[in-house]
């Protein structure tokens, strides 16, 4: 496999989806088409890979990084042109064979990759096209066969009567032996109204010099799906959510209804986890077994435990341990670390904290930039203040300590373990522990104050 390579055609600039960005940069739940590509191919082991970049080819650059060489085409010229573009990266791989896809084709999948290349060596074929099955294939080039054989890839416009009810179609994927490819890449020509370079020429091409021309029709149908437009891409949006949905209900994962969910492809998701309405799930985001997710829950880039509730909640880039309890209304900001059996009630707020195991935080409560104990209680309304307006500090809580209502901890200061804060105290030194920390203004009574301040009112009292 070391000697094969991947060509992924990424300089289209795609005019009718109307964005700032590169068609191939375009999301399909939450991830750049290119991005399923890139996959598609490492999974397969394709471990030299070189993405041709035209559009905005600095928005491409960005998204590769090292995951593959960059080549430009500047014009674009079409697909024959653009692998042309590749020459260099082509001369380097002549003893092995190379597979050229589009980079908007996010449906790829590594079995069918791999298994192309089988039929591919076995036949030694100069080119082996990849194909699928589809209930509509107008706009599609249909293959022709005879006896099974592949005889050529007729385009739409050039279609037959007999041709456009074939329902095989040219998926835009190819594997190709690249001595061959090389042999007649140069020969190809503009022989078309767009004045453009097709690589279906090459199929051509082999056919008339009596190359081995060789087909594998994929079991999956969704491979030559892409997009255009705005529309076409919330098709696909549609149809792989509903996909990938049905592949988590198959290894045990639960929806009680499908609305508003969506799940990225990277996420996993343990089995008897129960995912409900409004959930959204992004990045490289773990699930465990046996999870309640929702209702209304943004998870991205984060680890659940074993067992966890996640109900109306925001989790960002941060790690939650088993048997934890979070929602409603909270937001886990990036950097947190949730230990098991903790109980984080409504209206709190975690950033950049570890919350030790058994510990609650009931309510109204922001907890920034802390190492919290375990079993520490959290009264209502507890803010740690951790900002003095240039640095930020830390504030540490130790291990059954009781944090009373409308606590102010101004960090940097420690809580020692098992002390107490007063309720309404604003701490600003360290308390040790076993102590009680209070600070609190004296209490004042004037009395007949409001008889003097509502004298002349006349007061209205509702039965």
């Amino acid at each position: 496999m070391n000697k094969n390579c991947a060509i992924i055609l990424a300089a289209g600039e795609g005019k009718r989806m109307a964005s700032n960005k590169p068609k191939v940069l375009c999301e399909v739940l939450f991830k750049p088409m290119l991005g399923w590509v890139i996959d598609a191919c490492k999974n397969s082991k394709i471990n030299d890979r070189c993405v041709v970049a035209g559009f905005k080819s600095e928005q491409v650059i960005d998204f590769v990084g090292d995951s593959a060489q960059i080549v430009l085409q500047n014009e674009r010229k079409g697909t024959a042109h653009a692998v042309k573009c590749a020459k260099s990266f082509l001369e380097q791989h002549m003893d092995g064979n190379v597979f050229v896809c589009c980079g908007d084709s996010p449906f790829l999948d590594d079995e069918t990759i791999m298994t192309a290349l089988d039929i591919h060596n076995e036949s030694e074929a100069a080119v082996t096209v990849i194909t699928a099955n589809i209930e509509n294939p107008y706009g599609y080039g249909r293959i022709v066969r005879k006896d099974g054989k592949m005889l050529a890839i007729v385009e739409e416009k050039d279609a037959k009567e007999d041709e456009k009810n074939i329902c095989e179609i040219n998926s835009g994927a190819y594997w190709f032996c690249v001595k061959d490819l090389l042999e007649i890449l140069d020969d190809i020509k503009p022989l078309n109204n767009q004045n453009e370079y097709y690589l279906t020429d090459a199929i051509k091409l082999f056919i008339s010099r009596g190359k081995t021309v060789s087909a594998y029709l994929s079991k999956n149908s969704l491979i030559a799906l892409g997009a255009n437009d705005k529309l076409n891409l919330f098709k696909l949006n549609d149809i792989y959510r509903k996909v990938l949905i049905e592949k988590f209900m198959d290894d045990g994962v639960e929806f009680l209804s499908l609305d508003g969910i969506v799940i990225s492809p990277d996420v996993v998701i343990g089995r008897g986890t129960q995912i409900l309405p409004g959930t959204i799930l992004r990045g490289n985001t773990v699930i465990g077994e046996d999870c309640i997710i929702g209702p209304n829950s943004l998870i991205e880039d984060s680890v659940v435990g074993d067992g966890s509730v996640i109900n109306f909640t925001q989790v960002y880039q941060s790690k939650i341990d088993h048997n934890v309890k979070i929602g409603p209304f909270c937001h886990i900001r990036p950097n947190s670390t949730i230990c098991h059996s903790v109980k984080i009630g409504d209206f709190v707020e975690v950033k950049n904290s570890e919350i030790g195991a058994g510990t609650s935080v009931s309510h109204l409560t922001y907890v920034g930039d802390s190492d919290v104990g375990k079993n520490v209680n959290f009264g209502c309304g507890v803010v740690t203040i951790n900002y003095d307006g240039v640095n930020k500090h830390r504030c540490k809580i130790e291990d059954g300590a009781f944090i009373g209502c409308n606590t102010n901890l101004v960090a940097p200061v420690v809580v020692g373990k098992n002390a107490y804060t007063g309720a309404g105290s604003t701490i600003t030194k360290d308390v040790p522990s076993y102590a009680l920390g209070i600070e609190r203004g004296k209490q004042c009574n004037v009395g007949g104050f409001s008889k003097k301040k509502l004298s002349g009112r006349k007061l209205k009292v509702k039965d």
